[in-house]
């Protein structure tokens, strides 16, 4: 019989954590109980008296187990931040255009490389409408019917600029791209952080609140009995209108930053949230910024423009190089004449490139140097921004060290002093619910201060994205010209 509890007792205390491994288990130690028992005949007669009582408990524990598992299931998952920062990632629309403007930019690349359409010309020519041939179409020698075909040959190098001109610019949409991006997971996650503060607020007031009932009716209490007067009753019962004033701010706050956070994540706002990260270290504070400001998303954004600009004086200057236009034509006339061919070309004249095509050239270059004193004053206010956030940053991570090591202690040691003084008649209720007040402003502050410590590590943490120095390559073989020999 000690054989049988032994086994008993560890087939309902199976070592598995999992239902699956606890049913494994406990089916284990039944089967060692019946082997046990179909040794010996005693073994045996006990077998059959325990089997009766375990077949109700093992259906209560499998029906337990069963029950566990499905309120796991049923269970909402956590919204972590970097699940936050992937949906926003998924559902933006802002990304997906800058998709599509690189797509387009380069199928634009791809076209411009090619030589234009070639032109197909049907034509009558001479044909009489007075006299005895009037509308024949074969009376009269100079009445022709012509098909011409022309083609205009572009310069492989004019080509190319055109075609590396798309190319700029799709390099520009995907700099956009994580400029936006940057943007995206900086406001995200400040969202995500401001519903996580604001459900701490609303805990901490909530908590502070049930403390205040709790004095408040020790006072009316004490009243009743004659210990305090009615100017306490009323110090207790302000106290408690002031937390559900700042409870109704708070929920409001609340609200808005779900909105908020629902704006960048969908219907997984709802969700609960799950630890925060931690804000106490950035890759911006062990990196030189003078060096790697030039990373910043804007910044790459002006290095595209410079690149566009510079191509499209590249393009400028071939427009000085005319294009050829070359034309053949057949004419067809009456059966008594003979049919005729033409050849000819088109030449444009650059008669006055000193005013127009070197005039464009020169704005085309002029425009860099536009956008290279632009991209200098950008750079040095990114700069500035990142060095201010940085110090705020720092700044705040010391408050928030001082009020963890003196402001809330001290303010909680205030607390019980004055309530041990009042226990003594030696200070007045007032003295106590001010000491309480001075408590919850404390930890309401010290809330505000990581929230925006908070705010400042996810500008700086996503300030410089670590996929931000996109490569560019140069167009691929399908997307260059032909070379071609210029007539």
């Amino acid at each position: 019989m000690r054989l049988l509890a032994t086994c008993w007792s560890a087939a309902l205390c199976p070592r598995s954590t999992s239902s699956a491994g606890a049913h494994h288990s406990w089916s284990l130690q039944v089967h060692s109980i019946f082997h046990l028992g179909a040794s010996t005949p005693t073994l045996r007669c006990a077998c059959r008296h325990w089997t009766r009582g375990l077949r109700p408990l093992a259906a209560a524990a499998l029906s337990l187990c069963f029950a566990s598992l499905g309120a796991a299931q049923a269970s909402p998952s956590l919204l972590t931040l970097e699940a936050a920062l992937e949906m926003a990632q998924a559902r933006s629309e802002a990304l997906q255009a800058q998709d599509a403007a690189t797509r387009a930019a380069r199928e634009m690349a791809v076209s411009a490389g090619r030589l234009p359409d070639p032109v197909l010309r049907l034509s009558m020519s001479n044909l009489p409408i007075e006299g005895p041939m009037r509308y024949s179409l074969t009376g009269e020698r100079m009445t022709m019917r012509s098909v011409e075909v022309m083609q205009t040959f572009t310069g492989s190098e004019k080509r190319q600029a055109r075609s590396v001109r798309y190319e700029r610019e799709a390099e520009a949409a995907l700099s956009m791209r994580s400029m936006q991006k940057a943007r995206l997971l900086t406001q995200t996650a400040r969202a995500w952080f401001d519903r996580h503060f604001q459900e701490r607020m609303l805990t901490l007031l909530q908590r502070q609140r049930e403390e205040s009932v709790r004095v408040r009716e020790a006072v009316e209490s004490a009243y009743r009995g004659g210990r305090n007067s009615q100017a306490d009753v009323l110090a207790a019962h302000a106290a408690t209108a002031r937390i559900d004033d700042r409870l109704h701010e708070v929920r409001v706050e609340f609200s808005n930053a779900k909105a908020l956070l629902q704006r960048w994540v969908g219907d997984a706002a709802s969700q609960p949230l799950g630890m925060p990260p931690r804000i106490t270290w950035s890759r911006l504070a062990e990196i030189q910024l003078s060096r790697e400001i030039d990373q910043h998303p804007d910044i790459a954004v002006m290095n595209a423009r410079e690149r566009v600009a510079l191509a499209e004086a590249d393009v400028a200057g071939e427009e000085k190089n005319a294009d050829w236009s070359w034309s053949l034509m057949y004419s067809k006339r009456g059966s008594q004449f003979g049919d005729m061919v033409s050849l000819g070309v088109s030449i444009p004249l650059q008669w006055d490139q000193a005013r127009k095509q070197n005039r464009e050239l020169a704005a085309r270059l002029e425009r860099v140097e536009q956008v290279r004193s632009e991209r200098e004053e950008v750079r040095r206010e990114r700069l500035f921004d990142a060095q201010r956030l940085l110090a705020n940053w720092r700044s705040n991570l010391t408050r928030l060290e001082d009020y963890d090591k003196a402001l809330i202690p001290l303010a909680t040691e205030r607390v019980q002093a004055t309530e041990a003084a009042f226990r003594g008649g030696k200070a007045p209720l007032a003295a106590v619910l001010d000491a309480q007040r001075l408590v919850i402003d404390t930890q309401l502050e010290r809330l505000r201060i990581e929230k925006q410590t908070a705010a400042w590590w996810a500008e700086l943490e996503y300030l410089i994205p670590q996929d931000s120095v996109v490569q560019f390559t140069a167009p691929s073989q399908s997307n260059q010209p032909a070379p071609e020999q210029k007539p």
